[in-house]
């Protein structure tokens, strides 16, 4: 546990999710006050909802008085195709997968910028960069606009001491993805550099480093954490 992190507040939407749940534990264990921002979460949220997030947020600040990393690692994976997805749907993964970070940082980067620290850690997915799956139209659409809006907000808020950081995971078994036959594990494994299986705890690692000071140099990338199946 380091001395450091004992005072400082991160926040993690969809901390209830298996790679958030992860992520939960690396940053408490690490010396983070975490709080968790999800339906059943520390703050109870509904993160496709405008002014439920803005609610959530404003009761962070109440209770804890501060936020120094924020880690957005909720998503919503509707399996939506051009030619059935309804619009509501596709307005609600943008919400849920884009919008509510663009909320969350518009609360928590006035008191990271006085302080002249903090972290925005953003989980994509590394289905940005391969060849897209027709049914994940919505989902990798969304994290598509995420990875720029991480890009974008790094440049501008660099200048404060906020880095802001994208970690993509690979196919990582996970309740969210139990309807994938394991053939497409395999496959998956199969062009990985380092072929074993992908696990959350590897997600939450690489988001442990990002989120201290070992990282500093760090600010508008993405780390692809998928065991070396997507070289960039």
């Amino acid at each position: 546990m380091t001395d450091v992190s004992t005072s400082r507040v991160a926040v993690v939407t969809g901390g209830d999710g298996a790679i958030g749940g992860a992520i939960v534990r690396e940053l408490a264990r690490l010396g983070h006050r975490v709080v968790v921002l999800d339906r059943a979460g520390d703050i109870a949220c509904d993160l496709g909802v405008e002014q439920d997030v803005r609610r959530a947020a404003a009761e962070v600040l109440e209770t804890y008085g501060r936020v120094d990393v924020l880690v957005h690692s909720a998503a919503a994976s509707d399996l939506v195709e051009l030619d059935t997805v309804d619009l509501a749907t596709w307005r609600r993964i943008q919400a849920v997968n884009v919008e509510s970070a663009l909320l969350l940082s518009q609360a928590f980067t006035p008191g990271m910028r006085e302080r002249g620290f903090g972290r925005i850690v953003l989980i994509t997915s590394d289905t940005v960069w391969k060849p897209p799956s027709a049914d994940l139209l919505g989902y990798i659409t969304s994290k598509g606009a995420l990875t720029a809006f991480g890009r974008t907000l790094a440049v501008a808020l660099g200048k404060d001491g906020i880095a802001v950081t994208s970690v993509a995971p690979g196919l990582t078994r996970t309740p969210a993805t139990a309807y994938q036959p394991d053939e497409a594990f395999a496959m998956a494994e199969a062009t990985q550099a380092l072929p074993r299986p992908l696990v959350p705890e590897d997600v939450a690692a690489t988001v442990g480093f990002l989120a201290s000071e070992a990282a500093e140099a760090l600010t508008g990338q993405v780390l692809t954490v998928d065991g070396g199946s997507l070289l960039r």
